[in-house]
């Protein structure tokens, strides 16, 4: 089959033919339509994250959508979104024909209207930022919503899902003028100019009126989002692509009985993650929730990969692999 396939750590996937996968007990053949390229993906293959240096080669993709081919669970034609470990543990990913997929891992997708690349694009992110705000959260109707990162996939979701949970307003911060205009097609009220200076960045934001932020990039602007927190305010962190620290006042956290919280996706059930996938494609198909994306084809994985590395993306970038049905 045509695939994707990491030779050496560190350095981009190659285009060409790889074994095709064989279903087993508890794990689904997939034929992929379409797979996103995330930062986890390229974290995975240097070899230098924290889950180890992946044997290779392998296939890289730790998300996909596509259509079942063969299981004992989902009815062949299916079509399913699906998570893989690829990169984390032993097995291929999402960029190829075919995907191996444990039966856990399938999420059956109604016919919402919403397409397979836009699909991929939302993606686990779209768990992430809906999660975030209603698990971790407890974002109530009518609350002032703050997101980090806001030209970002899992801002871009963020925001649109706190519109459609009552958010009274809702402020993105994003760093570049691209990112800032990504935020806006998302449906922020305003948007403000990302900083590294904290006092500078604090009085952009305005006065303490924030009951939730949604933080996936933490460092100086966690630093400043918390001194805006209103009484009662909860910081949500999803992640640290501004830096692995930040500064919080306990005079203020205490005086405001403000709450710094932790969320990952992998703390979530298969069941959670499916209903909260699940939410969001119900807005997305009718346009409230979205995920700026550009397609490229499978042949083009190296040259897709390097701009990802690099950010020089006008949105998450999508393989497109098969056709759809």
């Amino acid at each position: 089959m045509r695939a994707a396939v990491l030779h050496t750590h560190g350095e981009p996937p190659a285009h060409g033919d790889h074994p095709a996968p064989v279903a087993s007990e508890g794990v689904s053949i997939v034929r992929v339509t379409a797979a996103p390229i995330v930062p986890l993906d390229l974290l995975c293959a240097s070899g230098t994250s924290y889950f180890g240096p992946p044997a290779l080669p392998y296939v890289p993709g730790v998300q996909g959508v596509g259509v079942v081919e063969q299981s004992e669970v989902v009815a062949p034609g299916t079509r399913v979104f699906f998570a893989t470990s690829a990169g984390m543990a032993a097995g291929n990913g999402s960029f190829a024909e075919l995907a191996a997929v444990p039966d856990a891992d399938l999420v059956p997708l109604d016919a919402t209207g919403v397409s397979d690349a836009a699909v991929a694009a939302i993606g686990l992110s779209g768990v992430a930022g809906w999660m975030a705000l209603t698990w971790r959260a407890e974002m109530a109707a009518g609350e002032q919503v703050l997101v980090l990162g806001g030209g970002g996939a899992v801002g871009q979701v963020a925001i649109g899902a706190a519109k459609v949970l009552g958010a009274s307003r809702v402020v993105a911060v994003a760093r570049s003028e691209a990112s800032q205009q990504r935020a806006l097609a998302a449906g922020a009220d305003e948007v403000v100019a990302a900083s590294t200076e904290v006092d500078q960045l604090t009085a952009a934001l305005g006065e303490p009126s924030y009951d939730v932020v949604i933080d996936p990039v933490f460092g100086a602007a966690a630093t400043a989002a918390a001194r805006v927190l209103a009484a009662g305010g909860r910081l949500v962190n999803l992640g640290g692509s501004s830096g692995d620290e930040a500064v919080f006042s306990s005079s203020v956290l205490r005086s405001r009985t403000a709450s710094v919280l932790g969320y990952t996706n992998n703390a979530l059930t298969a069941d959670q993650r499916r209903d909260a996938l699940t939410a969001v494609l119900q807005h997305a198909a009718f346009g409230a929730i979205a995920v700026a994306h550009e397609t490229v084809t499978l042949d083009e994985v190296a040259d897709a990969w390097k701009r990802q590395a690099t950010g020089d993306t006008a949105g998450r970038l999508v393989l497109t692999i098969t056709a759809a049905g």
